[in-house]
């Protein structure tokens, strides 16, 4: 048996820019970071004592002898991809899926880093990060960028840099103490909203105007900014804040699905309670908001956002993990 734990992200500056159409001609940049927030995924060898071969457990059960039967396009397409047979795999979530942390990610991660473990196979963390990516942005066709599968496989606070060649994982080096006044200083709140990323991307990448394309141009520029702040301790970490207000603003015009009136709402809310900013994570539509909130104003954010719930969160820095390996014997048929 094995149990795979795999962490959320949250993105913070450059989303968009790590789209392959946009940043094999612009280049990208991104800055996130995972949190304690977690994915598992248990995957054994099912006994061959019943009238299906395999058993999958996410939202839903499935009970199937053959890959076309799988219904859930990530978990088909791996098995297929990995040569699995004959397995019981079960999904289970600290949080909501469609919520903007880059859980569908998350799992493709963490199910091919099981898949690989039942095999007796080591898988870097670039390889599950490249495997992943071609899992749902080739085998599933599904709409959308690099940075989830990427983060979700290194773990940690880092700057992602996009290229023609591909991509490049930069931790950013930060001091124990202003890493633990960031963490600090943010406040996450779960709208209600939830919506398939994919989805969301698809009608957004609809627009590639001239316009849309100098909003990412600008966010990305915004990266080099962040970045200084969070390494500079002259700097005020408040205009870590700041900025996020003002890559929001600029994220809310690359798409039509980015915002909703609901979410602006809710938004204006935190920053007239006395957030300094913060943005709407994952491509829109729904999801988790992000405030970057002084500590003297966080119980007036607090209070304001009342009917949203509040989700403490710690950074975490390990990535994907097996935490849990019971070596099986397993004999195809045939």
């Amino acid at each position: 048996m094995i149990i795979t734990q795999t962490p959320f992200r949250m993105s913070f500056f450059g989303g968009g820019t790590d789209i392959e159409k946009y940043f094999k001609v612009n280049g990208g940049s991104v800055i996130s970071t995972t949190f304690d927030k977690y994915c598992y995924v248990t995957v054994r060898h099912l006994p061959r004592f019943f009238d299906y071969k395999t058993h999958l457990t996410y939202s839903k059960m499935e009970y199937v002898n053959s890959y076309d039967e799988i219904n859930h396009p990530a978990i088909r397409e791996a098995m297929r991809m990995l040569d699995m047979h004959e397995l019981r795999l079960t999904y289970e979530s600290d949080l909501p899926a469609k919520s903007g942390l880059g859980t569908s990610s998350s799992f493709a991660v963490g199910m091919l880093n099981a898949f690989y473990a039942i095999k007796g196979k080591y898988a870097d963390k670039r390889k599950l990060a490249n495997e992943a990516i071609y899992l749902e942005r080739v085998l599933c066709n599904e709409t959308g960028g690099w940075q989830d599968q990427i983060a979700a496989s290194y773990g940690g606070l880092n700057r992602i840099n996009f290229s023609a060649n591909g991509y490049d994982v930069v931790p950013i080096i930060i001091s124990p103490e202003r890493k633990a006044e960031l963490n600090n200083n943010l406040m996450m709140f779960f709208t209600g909203f939830t919506r398939f990323s994919s989805e969301v991307q698809r009608v957004n990448a609809q627009d590639d105007s001239r316009k849309k394309i100098d909003m990412l141009r600008q966010m990305q520029k915004l990266v080099n900014n962040a970045e200084k702040i969070l390494v500079d301790k002259a700097i005020d970490l408040d205009d870590f804040g700041k900025l996020l207000d003002e890559t929001w603003r600029l994220k809310r015009q690359t798409g039509s699905a980015v915002s909703t009136d609901s979410i602006d709402a809710l938004y204006n809310r935190g920053i007239t309670a006395g957030a300094l900013g913060g943005k709407l994570l994952g491509a829109g539509g729904g999801g988790y908001l992000i405030f970057y909130v002084q500590p003297a104003k966080q119980e007036q954010v607090k209070k304001a956002m009342s009917d949203l719930m509040y989700i403490p969160f710690t950074f975490e820095d390990a990535g994907t993990k097996v935490i849990h390996y019971t070596p099986e014997s397993y004999n195809p048929v045939g």
